[in-house]
């Protein structure tokens, strides 16, 4: 049954997976057509054609690897200084520009003349590139808002759901062993000491009533030395007084909740219980907020991450539960995430901010700008439209199109650098995936 499961959870973001891209090159292809540009092809895949139709100009269809899509548009580059749009040359790299250009033209036919990407105002091609990562934004969006006002997340609450026997450095943590990981050397937790209990709910704090959890953490964090502590415990009221100590702890964010890095702090002893709790429309949108800003500092942290990739694909190093993950590894997931056993509702939670996440992840990537990326295509045309406003506003010649094709041989040095990282997460994903749960 466990492995039925897993089949179907990887069934079900694999569908995820395909109606996200489905609704990207949507995006791409409606605002292409809105601006009379012509579009031979949309297609959700890669590879051979398992099924296609050809309705008006475009021809719709599946390939048989479900690992991306495109559409194509007739001419994404302008003809060269010669008005050619194909020449021929020795050099490996005047090549690339002029292949590149020579297949944006492949299957041009008379009256397209008036229908080319190039021609389009700047304006209309930034739109055209950023309406498919916009497509990725808006399901993410719709998904997460369904998530989090429907069902809610787990929060952290100002009740104890574990009380620590012993002060261990947030450095050691991992060190240790998860079943017993005091050593005898270990000072006993304040916490304990002072007599704190599973189920205690924090009252007050030196006299300071608590609110919430980020509150608790804030003033625990900076209280060190004695402390007097109202609790409610079976309905009663109880005064604890603990001794607060400087430890090495993880990094909070304003809200409470944990970030890469440690910091000396003080500390109690305690791990707080969660609870799920519903967030109304404003609260969504800040959650989601932080979650793409999260997004986009793992983007930045990809570099860095590269190392510790190729240790665990070949090495045999343990994989990192941050480590970066493609569509198999996100698959692999989806498949762990249909097998717990917990309630239907919480898996189906659980898949549907994976897909959530996928998208928002599909945007933020997309947006680089770097070509061949859709971010690459609209810094081009910014670019372009800067060019000329300037020109107008000193009264020059119209410098034309920018030539984004120049820029073709940065295009192949980045794209083989993605399929290189791209290769070392899949290796990683087949022999040692990231897991829920060790």
């Amino acid at each position: 049954m466990t492995a039925l499961m897993t089949v179907l959870g990887i069934v079900v973001f694999a569908v995820g997976l395909m109606i996200s891209i489905a609704w990207h090159e949507l995006g791409h292809l409606s605002t292409a057509k809105l601006f009379k540009i012509r579009v031979p092809q949309y297609m959700v895949g890669f590879g051979p054609t398992l099924w296609s139709r050809k309705k008006g100009d475009t021809e719709y269809g599946f390939k048989a690897i479900p690992l991306g899509g495109y559409i194509r548009m007739i001419g994404m580059f302008p003809p060269g200084q010669d008005g050619k749009i194909t020449a021929r040359s020795t050099s490996p790299w005047r090549s690339m520009i002029e292949d590149a250009r020579s297949a944006a033209y492949e299957e041009l036919q008379p009256g397209d003349e008036t229908r080319l990407f190039y021609t389009r105002k700047p304006w209309k091609r930034v739109i055209v590139m950023f309406a498919g990562p916009f497509m990725n934004l808006i399901m993410a969006v719709a998904l997460f808002l369904i998530v989090f006002m429907g069902f809610g997340i787990s929060m952290r609450t100002t009740v104890i759901g574990q009380v620590s026997d012993c002060v261990i450095s947030q450095a050691d943590t991992s060190k240790r062993d998860t079943n017993n990981p005091c050593l005898p050397s270990d000072p006993v937790a304040p916490a304990k000491t002072a007599g704190f209990k599973a189920g205690d709910k924090f009252l007050s704090f030196n006299d300071k009533p608590v609110k919430d959890w980020s509150q608790l953490s804030e003033d625990i964090r900076t209280g060190i030395g004695p402390a007097t502590v109202v609790v409610e415990r079976d309905g009663k009221q109880l005064t604890l007084h603990p001794t607060i100590t400087e430890n090495t702890v993880a990094k909070t964010d304003s809200d409470g909740n944990y970030v890469d890095g440690t910091v000396k702090a003080g500390f109690l002893g305690f791990s707080p219980a969660s609870e799920i709790q519903p967030l109304g429309f404003t609260d969504s949108f800040s959650h989601m907020g932080d979650l793409a800003k999260q997004g986009v500092d793992s983007l930045l942290s990809l570099p860095k991450k590269i190392p510790d990739l190729w240790n665990a694909a070949f090495n045999g190093a343990p994989r990192q539960s941050d480590s970066p993950m493609g569509v198999v590894g996100a698959a692999r997931v989806g498949g762990e995430v249909f097998a717990l056993q917990e309630p239907a509702i919480d898996r189906v939670v659980t898949m549907v901010m994976l897909v959530a996440g996928f998208n928002m992840s599909l945007f933020l990537f997309n947006m680089l700008p770097l070509l061949p990326l859709d971010g690459g295509h609209i810094a081009g045309a910014l670019w372009e439209g800067i060019r000329r406003h300037t020109a107008r506003v000193f009264r020059k010649p119209d410098p034309g199109p920018f030539d984004v094709a120049k820029l073709m041989p940065i295009a192949y040095v980045v794209a083989g650098i993605f399929v290189s990282f791209t290769l070392l997460v899949l290796i990683a994903d087949v022999v040692n995936p990231v897991k829920l749960s060790s």
